[in-house]
């Protein structure tokens, strides 16, 4: 519609042009025709008294002459209420019947006046204009209709495209088919395309994660209400207090699943536009990591300290989501250390790359299942600690800073962690990375 209405206004400033062009050839062609009019009468005017033509009201031009002392010789019109005096050249005047075009010459002791009404001419302009927009306001129409035949024709593949994008729900998000296409639309069918496929990629994952952590609370919300029963079956006080014990401890692995649950859905895909890029200093970490442990560390008796804190090891990311990473990392390996063991935590650089280390003396990981352990609620056999989350949000942390989680085995046994981050170049050419040095932080002591 709004294509058509352009070419309207334009056809129609264009009548407009032609007229005004028409008008002016017309002007110019019977401004010559007064003046030789005009030149022709000069040997043919009467002479003597004044005479008054018949005046023919089919005429267009009325002529009037003058001698030098200003009387009329002749007007071949009564009716056409020029004025008495002639003024030389060419003028405009206003008369009874309308505007007139007039020309003035004096020749031969003769003043010689010849006029024509101007919308003679504006009757002339308006019919040569017409003759020349006649065809093409007659093909306005047949053009309107190519227009929105050619139109429709070229916008139909991309309705096509939309109702395809329309049809898509979250039970269906097959590609849409590139054929058909136009050329142009081809880059964007591709992209949408992608979009699916990541969205369904998304939808995947968390309907398997809602399965996964459906199947996962089930066991230990059936678990607390049989320790729940046990505590109301008691029949003696020691009875009472054991059963209280186990459902207190049965409400603390609940709420440390739910916890990880949480942690593991801020770490998901769409927070990755979340990720705030400022320096961390990694010994910080470590330090603090040491710090938030030392009680469940004392209590199992397990030696926890770092082996090293470089101060140089510093990289850009968000240090809430590193702190929650190097917390997986330390409470796993605490957990899986048998009572009196070690756990040493590490923050380094080598080849001009920042690492996260952590190290226990537990049984390890055989290498067949090292792939498998970042796996969501995966649990190695026999093993009834811990909600098989912990290394999965290690891993999604770590994918968010372009770092890389390797497993490998403890000399002497046991199990290391090492969180391997992207190039310190790229973060020292940010202008993040130029910002002020970051406090010193008391590093543990080197431990042998």
């Amino acid at each position: 519609m709004a294509l058509l209405a352009s070419v309207a206004t334009v056809t129609l400033a264009a009548a407009l042009v032609v007229y005004r062009m028409a008008r002016e050839e017309i002007d110019a062609v019977s401004d010559y025709h007064l003046r030789q009019i005009a030149l022709t009468l000069r040997d043919r005017a009467p002479l003597g008294g004044a005479v008054v033509g018949g005046g023919d009201a089919e005429l267009d031009f009325v002529i009037q002459i003058w001698d030098l002392e200003g009387r009329r010789l002749y007007r071949s019109r009564l009716d056409a209420g020029l004025p008495e005096s002639a003024a030389l050249g060419f003028s405009t005047v206003r008369a009874r019947s309308g505007d007139w075009r007039v020309y003035s010459v004096e020749l031969a002791d003769l003043v010689i006046q010849v006029a024509q009404p101007v919308r003679v001419r504006q009757e002339l302009a308006v019919a040569a204009a017409s003759r020349t927009l006649a065809p093409v306001l007659l093909m306005l129409p047949l053009l309107a209709l190519l227009i929105w035949h050619i139109v429709g024709r070229a916008l139909a593949p991309l309705n096509r495209l939309a109702g395809e994008v329309a049809s898509r729900t979250p039970a269906a998000l097959e590609p849409i088919p590139e054929t058909g296409a136009p050329e142009e639309a081809v880059p964007l069918v591709r992209a949408l395309n992608a979009l699916l496929g990541r969205l369904g990629a998304a939808l995947t994952a968390q309907r398997a994660f809602v399965a996964d952590a459906a199947h996962e609370l089930r066991t230990p919300l059936a678990a607390l209400d049989l320790q729940v029963q046990l505590v109301e079956r008691a029949p003696d006080a020691a009875e009472h207090a054991t059963a209280l014990a186990a459902l207190r401890a049965g409400l603390s692995r609940m709420t440390h699943v739910v916890q990880q649950l949480l942690t593991l859905a801020r770490t998901g895909p769409d927070a990755e536009a979340n990720l705030a890029g400022e320096p961390v200093r990694l010994s910080e970490l470590v330090a603090q990591a040491i710090a938030d442990h030392a009680l469940l560390a004392e209590a199992k008796q397990i030696d926890l300290g770092a082996a090293r804190a470089a101060e140089d090891a510093i990289v850009r990311g968000d240090p809430a989501s590193l702190r929650t990473l190097l917390a997986n990392l330390v409470e796993n390996a605490i957990r899986h250390s048998p009572a009196g063991g070690r756990v040493d935590v590490d923050a380094g650089v080598e080849a001009d790359r920042p690492f996260l280390e952590v190290s226990d003396r537990g049984p390890g990981i055989p290498e067949d299942e090292r792939e498998r352990v970042f796996d969501r609620f995966y649990r190695r056999a026999g093993s009834d600690t811990g909600s098989g989350l912990g290394l999965a949000i290690v891993k999604a942390i770590a994918e968010r800073h372009a770092a890389r989680v390797v497993l490998h085995d403890t000399p002497g046994g046991g199990l290391t962690v090492r969180v391997d981050f992207p190039d310190r170049s790229a973060t020292d050419a940010s202008p993040a990375a130029r910002s002020p040095a970051l406090p010193a932080v008391p590093s543990e002591d080197a431990r042998p």
